[in-house]
């Protein structure tokens, strides 16, 4: 009996990110994973959390892995790329936010620098979740990776005007954010592309919920945005992004499981992302990364 196969109209774009080993992402013509239908020229890839200040938050299981490494944002992006072999540095600008050390866009514009000399994979860089330093940091250190074809984010519907000038004035790609609301996701990007901005340089992340925190949520959503974007919707074919990681780690099963718990938690959640059409996962323990990497391949066959 002869299979048979989704015949999509359209494909998701490509968006390249980085100047020194440049990655592509998205450029699919199917559903992943699927044999026969799964035309997936560029795979998911993994990027690992760098912070420019050390996370107190995080438990002690995961800290542990980086050592020394957590207080030297040049030494961690040096060992997620070097040691655990991160296709991509997710950089966090934390120290920004007006109620940790409030650090200036000068000085985040400097530990970014360093960054991009010290490692060659390319970087996502994000801000601290404080809307108005977020514009001021992100327009300071956009200019400052000029050249460099940075992922840049995050961009909302009520902050997305200076990130994305900024971006277009210093050649970055760009995160738009819409939690969990299709419409609201499609719109940011038709906004952000009156500006001018081209469609083939956003990256679309819908939130992330962590395994029992919300993922069916996400997973339904971004679900819903890949089949649109091999339907046809422009708006909506871009290539998608999760932070695995902070959501995982956030839970109370991973910060007070037992050793292996949150490592677990983390890579049940990205391999559900992955199969709802996930093109970059935000990931931060190294064992989870080499297990993704591994299901990667393996679904690939």
């Amino acid at each position: 009996m002869e299979r048979l196969i989704e015949k999509w109209q359209d494909k998701i774009s490509e968006v390249v990110i980085g100047a020194k080993k440049p990655i592509t992402i998205g450029g699919e013509t199917g559903i992943y994973f699927i044999d026969g239908e799964d035309k997936c020229p560029n795979p998911p890839r993994v990027a690992m959390e760098v912070w420019d200040m050390e996370p107190e938050a995080w438990p002690e299981v995961l800290k542990t892995n980086f050592g020394n490494a957590l207080k030297d944002p040049v030494e961690w992006a040096k060992l997620c790329a070097d040691k655990f072999s991160a296709d991509l540095i997710c950089l966090r600008l934390a120290s920004t936010h007006p109620d940790t050390k409030n650090a200036s866009s000068q000085e985040a514009g400097k530990t970014l620098e360093k960054i991009l000399k010290a490692v060659s994979v390319p970087l996502i860089v994000i801000g601290s979740s404080a809307p108005e330093k977020d514009n001021e940091v992100m327009a300071h250190c956009a200019n400052a990776a000029k050249g460099e074809n940075c992922l840049f984010g995050i961009a909302t519907q009520d902050n997305y005007k200076t990130l994305t000038a900024a971006c277009l004035s210093s050649g970055h790609s760009i995160i738009s954010e819409a939690p969990i609301d299709i419409n609201i996701a499609k719109q940011l990007n038709i906004l952000i592309c009156d500006m001018q901005f081209s469609a083939d340089k956003i990256v679309i992340h819908h939130a992330t919920g962590a395994l029992g925190y919300g993922l069916e949520y996400t997973y339904s959503i971004m679900e819903r945005t890949r089949l649109a974007g091999l339907s046809g919707d422009r708006m909506l074919s871009m290539p998608m992004i999760n932070f695995v990681g902070q959501e995982a780690w956030r839970t109370k099963e991973a910060k007070t499981g037992q050793k292996d718990t949150g490592i677990l938690w983390e890579v049940a959640t990205a391999t559900a992302y992955l199969n709802s059409g996930a093109d970059i996962l935000v990931m931060n323990h190294p064992k989870a990364v080499e297990q993704i990497n591994k299901a990667i391949k393996a679904l690939k066959g």
